[in-house]
Order: structure tokens, then sequence, then C-alpha cells
């Protein structure tokens, strides 16, 4: 056999087969006990196995396939498809609005509500933690004098930041929006009111 990484025909079409399987009971007890969850047994009595797992994440590029299937985006004024899921960066959508507390709040916040045009869901995570981390920051200057009470802020602010980005990661799959008490609802209208 050649086993050459390119060769003129599969090496299947010149190797020997076994041959089918009789029904005689073999004088061997390991041969007559046939497992009958195996995949040949499956394949010939009709079972396929199911497809691969999906990754969890919305895919950027999805159209629907099915004939009559209803599309989950909506058509700009040119008529092209726009899905919920597309961003602006290019980034997926659960990171973006992950980088809405991580990237420096407020600041990138503001950074990611000039740059990210198409994403609502994006757009209203920049709103909240631009909103929210403008006020923790009127706060830290307000305790500024305290050490001990700038260091207490600070750990409950980081602790903020990661559950939030954590929240917002999680719900990026099925757009759900986590609304911190007062500044959700204020992000919520400001982003209504785009």
């Amino acid at each position: 056999m050649d086993f050459a990484p390119y060769q003129s025909s599969p090496p299947e079409n010149s190797r020997p087969f076994s041959p089918p399987r009789s029904n005689v009971a073999s004088p061997r007890a390991s041969s007559d006990n046939r497992r009958p969850y195996s995949p040949s047994n499956q394949q010939q009595r009709g079972f396929t196995s199911p497809p691969p797992l999906q990754h969890p994440q919305p895919q950027r590029s999805w159209q629907p396939t099915l004939p009559g299937a209803a599309a989950s985006g909506y058509a700009a004024e040119g008529g092209q498809y726009i899905s919920e899921f597309d961003t602006s960066l290019g980034i997926r959508l659960d990171y973006e609005a992950c980088l809405a507390y991580l990237a420096l709040p407020p600041l990138g916040a503001i950074i990611l509500l000039i740059l990210e045009r198409k994403s609502d869901f994006v757009r209203f995570h920049a709103w909240q933690s631009s909103l929210l981390f403008t006020v923790v920051f009127i706060i830290h200057l307000i305790f500024s004098w305290s050490t001990f009470l700038s260091w207490v802020i600070f750990l409950a602010d980081l602790g903020t930041m990661g559950w939030l980005a954590l929240r917002a990661y999680r719900d990026a799959d099925t757009l759900d929006r986590f609304n911190v008490p007062i500044f959700g609802h204020i992000a919520s209208r400001i982003l209504d009111d785009e």
C-alpha cells in the first residue's frame, strides 16, 4: 500500500475487506456477544447519528435556510438583511457587550457608544455602563479623603464590573437585558429615543 499524502485514488479502493459475517454461531463466546448499539449495527437498522452540537453563540452570517422560515433580522433602507447579532466593529456580540464594562468604564463605554452603531444590545450595555460608572467615579471623588473607603469602593467597583460583564456575556444568546435598578431604565429610555 502507498501511504503518500497525495494519492491518485484513496486506499479504500485497493484494500481487501473482511468477509461478511455469517449467522452461524461461533465457537468463541466473545464473538456471539454482538453489541446492539455499535455504529455498524445502527447504520444497518436505519439509525442515523444526531447532528453535531452547534456553538452556543449566534453565528454572524446565519441566514434561515428552511423554506418559509421567517428572518430574524430586519431589512434596512437598501433592502439589505441586517441581523440583530451583527456589530459595527466585527467583534462577537457577547465580547463587545462585556467590553462595555471591562474597558475602563465609563471612558471605554463612551468610546464604544461612538463606534458601535448596529447593535442595540451593545449600545444598551454601553449606556448603562457609562451612566453607572460615571456616578461611581463621582462617589470615588467624594470619598477620596478616606483611604479605607476608597479601597472598599474600588473593590466593590471591580466586583460590579465583573458581575455585569458576566451577565452581559450570558444574556447575549437571547438578547435579554439586565437592568441595574436606576441606570438600566434610564439607558433603556435613552436607547428607545435614539
